[in-house]
């Protein structure tokens, strides 16, 4: 394929839902041998490898990426002229920048409001953005020739969040990575397990995701395991995998309540996959999910995974697993039973588990971004 390509986006890097997508289409395309240009503040210096690879790079003033989004709308434009009059195709992210071309959705602003927490200035912040990303992702969906996203939880929230024809939307999952997310053998978890320092006698779920907003879901989750260690009798150990604004509070609110011992807030981590395959379950029960990525991957190296049933994740669920979904994240009893349900039918959701594993996998990244292109080239 030797028609240029320029995609619009903050980062092409490996952390991060959208990052990670991003980078996977990135990578593909170069592979291919024509001319990609990547307008972004972030590549990966993977990318940075190939000779047919262009970097534009675009400034993010005091490291904010509402700041920096003037710079890459502009710098995009500019770039997708060019690339429009050369034959090529354009793809933005939402309403990074305002082109014809595609624009791949990874989070629909018009249909969550963000809660962060911390000062005053923090949430004044919060609001400015949302409501300036909600118009921009307005603009620039209307302004798009075909609109990819990455669920039909995603599809169904941009169509009723901007009103843009359902027909020029279209679903393209995620991809996986088989060789760093897969099924270990209990002896591989067993040592895993002993090597990172957790005790063995004792079930291991992992809660990964910022902390600085609820839109995670950890409130709820801390609550759950607030009421499930009163009880004496829980037998599973908490490990939070997260950085943000609020975690020093939690860690507080943690040794006020007793908790220091079965909630452990291990900051952010690159050994994600070696967390994975020394755990037992990954609980996201999560306010707002586009996808869930996090999920995804847990799901791939054979964890069961308790999510929102209105997480885009969750359509890749099997009738056999649908117990695994939480109806309401703000629902702590909810959660509770749903803990108590994994710890009584985790022998019973192993076969249909691994099903689910195995079909994930055979889905990479690279099978994503053709599909994507696919789509773009058929589109226009």
């Amino acid at each position: 394929m030797r028609r240029p390509y320029t995609l619009i986006a903050g980062d092409f890097v490996a952390t991060g839902g959208m990052d990670r997508a991003n980078l996977a289409l990135a990578l593909w395309l170069a592979k291919q041998g024509g001319p990609v240009r990547l307008v972004a503040h972030r590549v990966s210096d993977e990318l940075l490898g190939f000779p047919n690879v262009r970097f534009v790079h675009v400034p993010k003033p005091a490291n904010s990426y509402l700041l920096g989004e003037p710079l890459l709308d502009a710098m995009g434009r500019a770039w997708a002229l060019r690339t429009r009059a050369e034959g090529g195709r354009v793809l933005a992210n939402g309403g990074n920048c305002v082109v014809p071309g595609a624009n791949w959705v990874h989070y629909v602003h018009g249909a969550y409001v963000s809660e962060p927490v911390g000062g005053a200035l923090r949430r004044l912040k919060g609001r400015v953005s949302h409501q300036r990303y909600k118009n921009d992702e307005r603009k620039a969906l209307w302004r798009s020739n075909v609109i990819i996203a990455n669920s039909e939880r995603t599809r169904a929230d941009l169509v009723a969040a901007t009103g843009v024809p359902e027909a020029r939307v279209h679903v393209v999952y995620y991809g996986s990575e088989p060789e760093r997310f897969h099924p270990v053998s209990l002896e591989t978890r067993s040592a895993t397990r002993a090597a990172l320092g957790w005790p063995t006698d004792r079930r291991v779920a992992l809660f990964i995701g910022a902390l600085g907003d609820r839109r995670k879901g950890f409130d709820t989750l801390f609550e759950a395991w607030s009421r499930l260690h009163a009880r004496g009798d829980w037998d599973t150990d908490l490990k939070v995998v997260g950085a943000g604004a609020q975690r020093e509070a939690w860690e507080h609110e943690a040794r006020v309540r007793g908790l220091s011992e079965r909630i452990q807030f291990l900051g952010f981590r690159s050994d994600v996959p070696v967390l994975l395959s020394a755990a037992d379950l990954l609980v996201a029960p999560t306010r707002y999910e586009a996808y869930g990525l996090g999920v995804q991957e847990a799901l791939c190296a054979g964890l069961p995974a308790l999510v929102s049933r209105a997480a885009g994740v969750a359509e890749r669920y099997p009738a056999a697993l649908r117990d695994l979904l939480l109806d309401d994240p703000d629902d702590v009893a909810g959660l509770v039973g749903a803990l108590e349900s994994w710890r009584m039918n985790a022998t019973a959701w192993a076969a249909p588990l691994a099903s689910l594993s195995e079909s994930l996998r055979s889905r990479t990244w690279d099978d994503m971004a053709s599909t994507l292109v696919e789509v773009m080239e058929r589109e226009g």
